[in-house]
């Protein structure tokens, strides 16, 4: 199999056009066209099919573009994993939720800016899923993701997972309302309130509720952990938060057991991408240092 071929329809697939790839490449629209018709040649089937006046990829076009992210990822880390005086070098895109860029990645880029100075980082905030779309699409190269214990998300087959750190959430209740123990159903009359961005402690909220017996009231959906305490404080709802976070005055962390909720922080790769030196260095440095300090 032709790896130029199949560098030109991983392009068709992300440009959406034969011009726009002969634009980039400096090559005309009928090479373009007749190097991935070589290429169904070699593979021994279609590719490409009408779509009006242009042309799509087919279910096997779009399933051989998937496996050319990985196929040519492998090659140049072949390439690279042969020349042993090879220094990495490149900029890593990296995508992910606030915390864990603050906890986790601007120490480890300190780090690196003394350490290795070509390895270059570039930062996006982004919920889970928004992060874990682009690095889909190949438009990141790592992502910094959570789950909880109680909400679990399955990484794609396409993609791999690195564990980073853990911590446990509690009930923000305001100061003086605490009824005696942790039974979580003497808050069933309460308002709720959740994440804007993101349904994960939402499902952890609901799954609760259901262990307790109840349906949880959301009325708010906040994505700030800051706006989340004023509405705590202004008894408008409670709501989970980071169990080591430093609440203001007024407002109690109630521990959450039987089962307790834990945030768990991840980093994420497409499978074949992480033998990218830049990007397996910065994966190592991420799985060896943990948070800085209290992440939240």
């Amino acid at each position: 199999m032709d790896l130029r071929r199949l560098h030109l329809l991983l392009e068709l697939s992300r440009l959406g056009s034969m011009r726009a790839v002969a634009e980039t490449h400096a090559l005309t629209t009928s090479t373009v066209s007749q190097q991935v018709a070589a290429l169904a040649r070699e593979v021994g089937t279609p590719l490409l099919e009408p779509d009006g006046r242009r042309v799509r990829l087919t279910p096997a076009g779009r399933r051989l573009a998937d496996h050319a992210v990985t196929i040519l990822a492998a090659v140049d880390a072949a390439r690279v994993d042969l020349d042993p005086a090879a220094e990495p070098s490149g900029t890593v895109r990296v995508g992910g939720f606030a915390t864990g860029i603050r906890a986790s990645l601007l120490p480890v880029m300190a780090d690196l800016a003394r350490t290795h100075p070509a390895v270059r980082v570039s930062v996006g905030e982004y919920e889970p899923a928004e992060a874990l779309a682009l690095l889909a699409a190949d438009d990141l190269d790592l992502v910094l993701t959570y789950d909880y214990n109680l909400a679990p998300v399955a990484v794609p087959a396409t993609m791999a997972a690195v564990a980073l750190w853990t911590t446990s959430w509690a009930l923000a209740v305001p100061a003086g309302t605490s009824p005696p123990g942790h039974d979580l159903a003497a808050w069933a009359s309460h308002a709720w309130i959740v994440n804007s961005r993101n349904t994960a402690d939402e499902d952890v909220v609901r799954t609760l509720g259901s262990l307790a017996g109840f349906v949880p009231r959301v009325r708010h959906r906040i994505d700030s952990l800051d706006l989340v305490e004023d509405l705590v404080l202004a008894g408008q709802g409670v709501a989970l938060l980071p169990a080591g976070r430093r609440v203001r005055e007024g407002i109690s962390l109630v521990e959450l057991r039987d089962p307790a909720v834990r945030l768990r922080a991840y980093a994420v790769t497409r499978l074949g991408r992480e033998r990218w030196a830049p990007l397996r260095l910065l994966l190592d440095r991420l799985a060896a240092r943990g948070p800085d300090g209290e992440p939240f």
